[in-house]
């Protein structure tokens, strides 16, 4: 597997090489199009001049006036066309044809750095050849000669040059392992991360990763760290409500197991079967209503249910509820009393039925012999008002921060026939249809829930 430190050094490696071809063919182009012509041109003056002084000054000896040229760094090549001279540096390549001699001996000036060919991997000012000359004629001595010449290459690199390719060497060597160095330190933290993922995948979701960094890379693994807080605590959530939901069913199964094995007895008079089979009937219920609601609630939970919003009359829907309870209320010996403002809503109308009934069912069940529970519906410019008021045995401010946790229940012995389910309903399908509820209670004050439903 190509890991990603070997896939970013041989790409380091090949931008340093296709720069560095990319940077050749660039110059050797210029040098075509635009230096060589200067080139040839600053030479042939150079060359006009060296033969202007030879024919005017007329030095005593030829020989040793171009030899002393040669040694101050240039490559010559004299010639009558029978036989011919070399002063200075030495050429690789000597060839030169006979015409082209003969044209500058007849008095035209060889532009042989000009018209050198333009190779693709050479370029023709480093060519060592004497085809790549500047040719000149001159007479000495009232015989016409022939001269080609060029600057030697070698002597043009002085010390200053040397320094610069160093230079440029330990620039590309430093910048080379910098590079390394610095890819390295950026995968690092991705490795770590890796790692990390690796071990939530097993639900270590302990796993933390110790990287403080201010860039995209520290980000990441900030939100990394912030989705394991956030994975271990569903990871709680869940062992929890799994060990909340062995209990509740578990509890009234093994009530209905019991209470079976007790009616098979024969000797059992009539009111004995009757009280038995009144308390299957109740864990049967009860069980039911746990059944429903943890679909309900399951329900809920998936992001992408969709709220089936429909116009709908809330005051008659409040009043069916209050209808549908009303023996209940008559059981426990409760009043009730509403005041219900006649209100079209729009929302999901079976949803907000669960609302209701959980309100109401808590009203009558926690409340007291005589009490009351009130119900009032108001209409606001942008939201509708709902308030659930009973006269119960209330709630400290312990068990109210608690209420809309799952399974929780106000009565720790679970002798009310609940499930911890109803009020964490009521707050998710409230949220759904972008509203709040509030709870006020107080120890043998009762309590008030208010629904507050915005309008669209």
């Amino acid at each position: 597997m190509k890991t990603l430190y070997s896939k970013f050094v041989v790409t380091t490696m090949l931008v340093m090489i296709g720069s560095l071809c990319i940077g050749f063919f660039a110059t050797n182009t210029y040098y075509h199009q635009v230096i060589k012509e200067k080139n040839d041109t600053k030479n042939v003056t150079i060359a006009k001049d060296i033969v202007k002084y030879i024919e005017t000054a007329k030095p005593d000896d030829l020989d040793n006036y171009l030899t002393t040229l040669g040694e101050i760094g240039y490559q010559i090549y004299v010639t009558t066309g029978d036989k011919g001279n070399f002063y200075g540096g030495e050429y690789r390549d000597k060839t030169l044809s006979s015409d082209t001699i003969g044209r500058v001996l007849d008095g035209a000036i060889y532009h042989g750095m000009r018209d050198f060919p333009k190779e693709t991997f050479v370029t023709g000012f480093f060519a060592n050849e004497l085809i790549n000359t500047i040719g000149v004629p001159f007479t000495f001595e009232n015989k016409p000669y022939a001269l080609f010449i060029r600057p030697d290459i070698r002597l043009l690199f002085s010390e200053v040059h040397t320094i610069l390719a160093g230079l440029i060497i330990v620039m590309a060597v430093l910048s080379l392992l910098a590079m390394l160095l610095f890819a390295k330190a950026l995968i690092r933290p991705i490795t770590q991360l890796t790692e990390a993922t690796h071990q939530l995948a097993h639900e270590k979701f302990d796993t933390l990763l110790d990287i403080e960094r201010a860039d995209e890379i520290g980000q990441l693994a900030m939100s990394f760290n912030v989705m394991t807080g956030k994975l271990q605590e569903n990871d709680r959530m869940r062992k929890e409500f799994i060990s909340n939901v062995s209990h509740d069913f578990q509890s009234p199964l093994l009530n209905i197991q019991g209470y079976v094995d007790l009616l098979k007895n024969p000797l059992l008079n009539d009111k004995e079967r009757q009280e038995y089979t009144t308390i299957i009937e109740l864990e049967t219920k009860r069980l039911s209503t746990l059944t429903k609601q943890l679909l309900l609630l399951t329900s809920l939970d998936q992001s992408t249910r969709l709220l089936k919003r429909e116009p709908y009359r809330l005051d008659e829907q409040l009043k069916e509820t209050v209808r549908k309870y009303r023996w209940q209320l008559e059981e426990a010996n409760v009043q009730l009393t509403y005041q219900l403002e006649s209100v079209t809503y729009d929302g999901d109308a079976g949803l907000l039925q669960n609302v209701w009934d959980n309100l109401m069912t808590n009203a009558i069940k926690y409340n007291v012999e005589g009490g009351e529970v009130q119900i009032h519906l108001q209409e606001q410019p942008t939201s509708v008002e709902v308030l659930v008021k009973d006269s119960g045995i209330g709630m400290t401010t312990d068990q109210l921060q608690k209420v809309y946790d799952r399974f929780y229940r106000v009565d720790a012995s679970r002798t009310k026939q609940g499930t911890g389910l109803g009020l964490a309903i009521v707050k998710q399908i409230t949220e759904l249809h972008g509203g709040t509820v509030q709870m006020e209670s107080a120890i043998n004050s009762g309590t008030k829930v208010h629904i507050h439903l915005p309008k669209l």
